[in-house]
């Protein structure tokens, strides 16, 4: 198999046990890196490496199947739902918090669409789904409709979203011609579409993916995008600046950077979070106002964790933007800042 650093014999069973994802590239995006001048950074995202012989951590650092109400249903934060539509993507990434499915003929892929719809039609305050996987654009247009004909109908869902990377890897799945109508209908049903792209670097960002963003923005589609913050790729306040610069002038606006989660096989793509605030705080240096739209977020087991600030004390100050309990959204606590924590679990409480 080839690798990064080289070819290297391995066993179906070594891959397995090391939870290394297959290597599937689109020729798109191949070419878009290689000429984009950022090859050296951007090969990371999708190229093996040897790295991720080495790299401890678990399959599920979300706790996504203990919040799992009905098969390819997550129900974690009250006002929304996380369909797991299918197991498939475009390309692979090299840092995906999901590889226990991806690639994979998975059992945590929604089997009946029907039997969600009515577990969401019981939940009022449920009023937005995310379609994830994988990535729901894989799927065809056809496939999308069927999947909206169980939604569309439940009058509290009042958004629907699909997280997808395919902007980035084949962007010309976006010129269906089926899709507009797609749109339309959820528009119809007075409900909002949105597309939560998922760019993590300017080197991503092709002319075909900015003309079909924008062709989808005059149709009335919403745009948001989350990067990760990834060692090797975009660990530079000034490369993810640019970037988010970008989202923004093209209608896309920047929602998320995460801190990258100590996946199995992917933990050498986390930053620490010292460096983490320091690049956080260099972006919003370089962003004028309007630019300024994303949150550093650790999605963590017990919800979303906006990372702030180290403080003249020492403690890395954070605040809940999700959580399953909604008494504690908005609460602001702290932990001593031990040098080279990546994650939540590595800061000892006191």
């Amino acid at each position: 198999m080839n690798f990064i650093e080289g070819e290297r014999v391995v066993t179906e069973g070594e891959l397995k046990a090391n939870s290394i994802t297959r290597n599937q590239v689109t020729k798109f995006y191949r070419e878009q890196i290689t000429n984009s001048g950022y090859y050296d950074q951007l090969k990371y995202i999708v190229e093996p490496s040897f790295e991720e012989f080495e790299s401890p951590g678990n399959l599920d650092t979300s706790g996504e199947q203990d919040n799992t109400v009905v098969p390819g249903l997550q129900h974690k934060y009250a006002q929304t739902g996380l369909l797991l539509v299918t197991d498939r993507c475009a390309s692979y990434c090299r840092f995906c918090f999901r590889k226990r499915i991806v690639g994979k003929n998975s059992d945590e892929i929604a089997p009946d669409f029907a039997q969600i719809a009515q577990y969401i039609g019981g939940h009022p305050e449920m009023t937005n789904v995310l379609l994830s996987g994988g990535d729901p654009f894989v799927l065809s247009t056809a496939k999308l409709d069927k999947i909206l004909d169980h939604l569309l109908p439940i009058p509290h869902l009042d958004s629907i979203r699909f997280g997808t990377k395919t902007v980035a890897y084949e962007p010309r799945r976006f010129e269906d011609p089926a899709l507009p109508a797609l749109f339309q209908r959820i528009h119809e049903a007075g409900k909002t579409a949105v597309i939560v792209t998922h760019f993590d670097h300017i080197g991503e960002i092709s002319v075909d993916a900015e003309r079909n963003i924008r062709f989808l923005r005059a149709q009335g589609v919403q745009f948001l995008n989350q990067s990760v913050l990834l060692a090797k790729v975009n660990n530079d306040p000034e490369i993810l600046a640019a970037t988010f610069a970008k989202c923004h002038q093209m209608g896309v606006r920047p929602y998320y950077l995460f801190q990258a989660r100590p996946v199995k096989g992917a933990s050498h793509f986390q930053v620490p979070l010292r460096r983490g605030l320091e690049i956080a705080h260099g972006i919003t240096q370089r962003l004028s106002g309007i630019q300024k739209t994303f949150k550093y977020i650790m999605s963590h087991y017990t919800g979303k964790i906006e990372i702030l600030d180290v403080g003249a004390d020492g403690r890395v100050y954070m605040r809940y933007h999700q959580n399953k309990t909604p008494g504690k959204i908005g609460r602001i606590f702290s932990r001593p800042l031990l040098e080279g924590a990546c994650w939540l679990d590595d800061l000892l409480e006191g």
